[in-house]
């Protein structure tokens, strides 16, 4: 009798403990709580969609961004527009626990004054990819969130030493979108470069993603080219380019759109990334052989 009077005893004070709230502080610094892990998300950036997918939590996803394109299940979600121009009214419609967007994105405003709860995430190194898939580990209660990293770490790695030492040092532009816009050392491609033993043409010091002037790009010369498929028509026509060694050489890869999608989404298809990098490195650097 004791025994069972013990057990009840127990039981209740399990049932009558108060749940710990969830707490996080997003990349705008600030701090969110929640009562549980979110079940309803919507995410207006295409990386932190496919982040909460390898999370394995891509069931709770009721809205995406209309460039969230992976994995295949996504694309039959309700699209409430872009990162920059999201549908308010829709978003507001799904009635999610947290909208995930990034810091760019004017949107969280307006949506936490409609008393939505927003988590704001923005990767741009390899450390934040690191860093935001543990807060979104941490955000959905995924305990082994740390292994997803350890698995890109390691996929870069790979991809690093199936490289031929003659390609090292082959200096590469990486162009990002047009304006131009490139990725320079201190992005999450510029790392992944580095990593590779690439020398990127665009320092740090301009920051991750920067504009560049296209002389700029003349003057540096590169040795190689990285380019999606929407970037690179007319390349040869603009003003000076064909004197870049790269373009006389024809050491361009022109990466088609899903491919490119891999390379400039810092999330868990990264090693995939690098492996795309280290391909056109063995195949276009000048020291490559035949």
């Amino acid at each position: 009798m004791k025994r069972i009077v013990f057990l009840l005893t127990l039981l209740g004070l399990v049932l009558t403990a108060p749940v710990r709230a969830l707490q996080l502080t997003d990349d705008r610094g600030m701090t969110l709580t929640f009562a549980q892990a979110p079940q309803r998300i919507v995410s207006l950036l295409p990386s932190l969609t496919e982040s909460v997918c390898e999370l394995g939590r891509c069931q709770r996803l009721v809205g995406v961004d209309r460039y969230s394109n992976f994995p295949a299940s996504v694309q039959k979600l309700p699209q409430v527009g872009g990162g920059l121009d999201p549908n308010i009214e829709m978003i507001v419609a799904l009635k999610p626990d947290v909208v995930l967007l990034a810091t760019s994105s004017r949107a969280g405003d307006r949506l936490q004054a409609l008393g939505l709860k927003v988590v704001a995430l923005e990767p741009r190194s390899h450390a934040d990819v690191q860093r935001v898939m543990l807060k979104l580990g941490q955000l959905l209660e995924v305990p082994d969130a740390a292994r997803i990293w350890r698995a890109i770490d390691a996929g870069v790695s790979a991809a690093a030493q199936s490289l031929p030492a003659g390609v090292r040092g082959t200096r590469v532009y990486f162009e990002v979108n047009q304006g131009p816009y490139a990725a320079s050392e201190s992005s999450f491609i510029g790392e992944t470069l580095t990593r590779l033993g690439a020398k990127n043409i665009v320092p740090a010091k301009l920051g991750p993603f920067p504009k560049l002037n296209p002389e700029y790009i003349v003057r540096a010369n590169p040795d190689l080219i990285m380019v999606g498929q929407r970037s690179a028509d007319g390349l040869q026509a603009r003003p000076g380019w064909q004197s870049i060694r790269a373009l006389r050489e024809q050491r361009v890869c022109i990466f088609p759109t899903e491919e490119a999608n891999v390379l400039v989404r810092p999330g868990p298809r990264m090693a995939e990334g690098a492996r795309l990098m280290a391909r056109c490195l063995a195949s276009k650097a000048p020291g490559a052989k035949p």
